[in-house]
């Protein structure tokens, strides 16, 4: 990212305040400059930064694409491991490949970045095409486009990308003036769950607070990244983000970050890290130093929840998979991707694949819309 002005970057739809598509902190350069300069992102975690730009003739930047030489599938939520062990078992070398994505990050955004002022499907088109040339250069087996808007993933499928789904669960603020008036909408029994359930979070004398702006001070870090090591360690093995990145985006978008913190006995015990985009709040990582009954849940959702409807944000995205995030208001949402496999054997057995997998998404969709928690009729 330092190869690339923050202010050319700026003008590119989805990467600022002042564009026409809703602000997205995590495609703000501050977000994926702060990645790269801690360390975060590198040769030595894998993600090698190999950002796509387009420029006019005389040097001025109209589109751009967020991308990585990946020698691994670490940290994408996308998960292509079976690929990779089918191609590599048949005698073929399935990395490095390039991923088109905002790395350890499985919230849904632009991937084809275009200058707000253009029309962008020629913009795209000749970004799609550019990351095929891009894979062919570098020898990569594939092009793997992650978490992109159902528009952008239609347009690469119009280019021959193969288009994949899945499913997450967002929150959608219909205009609530408070949490009750959301827990108003769900069936009785649901509703008596949840308030329930908020309750014994904060039973053993839990307190919340919210911190963002200059209220994200080093120390308040600090008890963070001990929430974040313990849980990430336990869960991933190694944690992907290191300490130095959260004070660089503790200084570049303060305003963008909301830290859900619970406290017990005038400590720090529990927090939760979100993005704060234009329309919606992105739920991101979570960790604990004590475990209490349910405080997961109040700190992660209901929380959320309370902030989106304080701030009239749109939609909460409460990060990747998750069926227990239906029962506390969150709804299945299809997401998408577009996959460019260079070797036709490949490509056509994972073609088959995902058309196979594209009927199973819907159908548990719709299940599972049918068994959300709020009131019939």
């Amino acid at each position: 990212m330092t190869s690339i002005a923050a202010a050319d970057w700026s003008k590119l739809a989805g990467a600022a305040r002042s564009s026409a598509e809703p602000y997205n902190p995590f495609l703000s350069h501050a977000f994926l400059s702060a990645l790269e300069d801690s360390g975060s992102v590198g040769a030595r975690a894998g993600w090698l930064p190999h950002h796509l730009a387009l420029e006019t003739a005389d040097g001025a930047l109209i589109g751009a694409i967020p991308c990585y030489l990946k020698s691994h599938s670490q940290g994408e939520y996308v998960f292509d491991h079976g690929w990779a062990d089918a191609f590599e078992r048949a005698g073929g070398r399935y990395y490095p490949k390039l991923q088109v994505a905002i790395p350890f990050t499985p919230a849904t955004g632009p991937r084809l970045l275009v200058d707000a002022g253009l029309d962008p499907d020629p913009v795209r088109l000749a970004l799609g095409e550019g990351l095929k040339t891009l894979s062919e250069r570098l020898g990569t087996s594939s092009v793997h486009v992650t978490f992109a808007p159902q528009d952008e993933a239609a347009a690469l499928e119009d280019l021959g990308y193969l288009h994949r789904t899945d499913t997450q669960f967002h929150f959608v603020n219909e205009g609530y003036t408070s949490y009750d008036e959301f827990l108003e909408t769900l069936a009785s029994r649901k509703r008596k769950a949840l308030r329930k359930e908020r309750r014994e979070a904060l039973a053993e004398g839990i307190e919340i607070d919210w911190l963002t702006g200059r209220d994200l001070t080093e120390a308040v870090w600090d008890d963070f990244f001990r929430f974040y090591m313990d849980t990430g360690s336990r869960k991933w093995g190694r944690p992907y983000l290191n300490r130095q990145f959260f004070s660089l985006i503790g200084e570049r978008m303060a305003d963008d970050i909301l830290l859900v913190m619970a406290k017990r006995d005038g400590r720090y015990i529990a927090g939760a890290i979100n993005f704060i985009g234009e329309e919606r709040l992105f739920g991101r990582n979570w960790g604990c130093i004590e475990h209490h009954p349910y405080l997961h849940f109040e700190v992660c959702y209901h929380q959320a929840i309370d902030f989106a409807i304080a701030r009239k944000l749109k939609v909460v995205e409460a990060g990747a998979q998750g069926e227990h995030k239906l029962a506390r208001g969150y709804l299945p949402v299809t997401t998408h991707s577009a996959h460019w496999i260079s070797h036709p054997g490949l490509r056509n057995a994972v073609a088959d694949y995902l058309e196979r997998e594209r009927e199973d998404v819907a159908e548990v969709g719709e299940y599972l819309t049918e068994r959300a928690p709020f009131r019939k009729g």
